[in-house]
């Protein structure tokens, strides 16, 4: 989701004035550090300080949650399953026929269902906060990543959209022609299959079109077999504000770290 189709508020929010590449940066240390240990203590503090830097995003924590309930939904499911089928150690807390809750496997299944939500956070936040354009300026002007590459993910990312609009124009056309609008559950799974592929062939030939329109512009031109500079429209550049940012990733989780050691709670994966 870019910055042109969001709220003005979000639009101008501290985090959409960022860097994409220290946004990034800070959302990737958040999360390798949350994957190296599965316990509750890293996770909460984790989840509690990104909860925190809401304000930052220029939304309501209710437009939040109506916006990522899914992301919600599984922590719940992960929690719960982690604690039905989990390891079954410590006293049992709660015993519903063949379903047995104990200490051990509840305390796993939180552990879990915080952590899916507190290394989701950083991406939600790095997703709607960023324009695929900034994004992809930072990360061929500052890291060097090669052009083509993040001029194909940059395409990518400009049609999901379209290719969302084009699945329910789909839709609405098959419907008006009588296509799939059955209760059998063999014909709708089939003209779902139908529409799948309807979309594949359309979204090939718009990406065929689109890497012809690019190569005809200029973003592959070759002179005596050497590639021809490339130029940018807008440069990338590094402000205060992203050394925050960056500061506030490391932060986050050095904080998250230090509280499950001290309150020995650290469990790593491996270990």
């Amino acid at each position: 989701m870019s910055v042109d189709v969001l709220t003005p508020e979000l639009a101008n929010s501290t985090l959409a004035r960022a860097n994409p590449v220290a946004k990034l940066a800070a959302a990737l240390c958040i999360t390798l550090t949350l994957l190296l240990s599965v316990d509750w203590v890293s996770a909460s503090v984790a989840l509690v300080c990104e909860l925190c830097l809401v304000p930052l995003l220029g939304v309501r924590p209710v437009t939040l949650l109506r916006r990522t309930w899914p992301l919600a939904a599984a922590a719940l499911v992960a929690a719960y399953s982690t604690a039905l089928l989990g390891a079954k150690t410590g006293p049992v807390w709660l015993q519903l026929g063949p379903a047995v809750f104990t200490q051990g496997s509840v305390l796993t299944g939180i552990a879990i269902g915080l952590r899916g939500l507190a290394i989701a956070l950083p991406g939600v936040f790095l997703l709607f906060s960023t324009d695929p354009t900034d994004l992809a300026d930072g990360l061929a002007q500052k890291l060097h990543l090669p052009a083509r590459f993040v001029l194909g993910a940059l395409a990518g990312m400009r049609l999901v959209g379209l290719l969302v609009d084009e699945w329910r124009t789909l839709g609405l056309a098959r419907r008006a022609r009588g296509v799939g609008t059955g209760h059998n559950p063999v014909a709708r799974f089939t003209a779902f299959l139908g529409q799948s592929f309807a979309l594949l062939v359309q979204a090939i030939r718009r990406a065929t079109r689109l890497a012809v329109a690019m190569e005809a512009r200029g973003f592959g031109v070759m002179v005596d077999g050497r590639p021809v500079p490339r130029t940018w429209a807008r440069e990338s550049s590094f402000s205060r504000l992203d050394v925050w940012v960056a500061a506030g990733g490391v932060a986050i989780a050095a904080l998250s770290v230090g509280a499950a050691v001290v309150l020995r709670t650290w469990n790593v994966v491996w270990g």
